[in-house]
């Protein structure tokens, strides 16, 4: 009997890669005050494995 290795090989991305999605995080820890530590960031997966940047909001008033 043989093994096929390439079975878990990684073929052409699909569009759905290029989306990046907006995700909240809670992290396992708890803050000084007794809640857990959550914030937002972007993600996407590469085909492998999920991208993960930074969240950062802005005032649209500032911003104009």
């Amino acid at each position: 009997m043989s093994i096929d290795r390439n079975i878990g090989t990684i073929g052409p991305q699909s569009n759905w890669t290029e989306i990046w999605h907006l995700w909240t995080v809670i992290v396992p820890r708890r803050s000084i005050n007794g809640q857990f530590v959550l914030g937002k960031v972007w993600r996407r997966h590469d085909g492998r494995d999920w991208i993960y940047k930074k969240f950062t909001e802005f005032d649209g008033e500032e911003a104009a």
